[in-house]
């Protein structure tokens, strides 16, 4: 609907356009990460859910994906249950890894961040739970004036920063 519509119209005008994107593959320690829609020019992909979080995945491949893009946008998420626990952890994960590197995440989710993950008071004090509430934590905080403020810690810039310490180099 309406959600959907906002969040392939915020893409669009990010990607000014969107006349460069394309699908392209991350090596990350000899595995390939397969990002489906990616904008090289204004570093910003777009995933599935299931892109990231159906596949096995790990958090060097999440940090990779961290460190490329400055901002990722992430579709169809669900609501998770607690017996998806393998789906709840590779969230937890990923939000951890774009969290680091001060990424900018946009989100079309079924639901909002503190109803994402509903568990049964049988499994109320599993690690999942407590893990899960930090995440949401810092979804929340995503979402805030101040972090997205924030500078993008990502390879592009530390490549930036590398070439302006070679240019003091020859000044010298």
């Amino acid at each position: 609907g309406a959600t959907k519509r906002r969040f392939d119209k915020l893409f669009h005008m990010l990607t000014k356009g969107g006349s460069d994107i394309n699908s392209m593959v991350l090596d990350v320690q000899g595995r390939e990460v397969f990002v489906p829609k990616a904008s090289e020019e204004y570093n910003i992909a777009r995933f599935s859910f299931g892109d990231l979080c159906a596949r096995a995945a790990g958090a060097a491949d999440y940090l990779a994906i961290g460190e490329r893009f400055h901002t990722v946008f992430v579709e169809d998420v669900p609501k998770l249950q607690y017996h998806e626990v393998n789906l709840v952890r590779r969230w937890i994960t990923l939000i951890d890894a774009l969290y680091e590197n001060h990424v900018k995440l946009v989100i079309q989710a079924e639901t909002k961040p503190e109803e994402m993950f509903q568990v049964d008071l049988e499994n109320e004090h599993c690690d999942e739970v407590f893990a899960f509430d930090r995440t949401r934590s810092r979804m929340e905080e995503m979402r805030s004036e101040k972090y997205l403020r924030k500078k993008w810690t990502g390879h592009l810039q530390l490549r930036d920063d590398v070439d302006r310490a070679r240019q003091i180099d020859y000044m010298q």
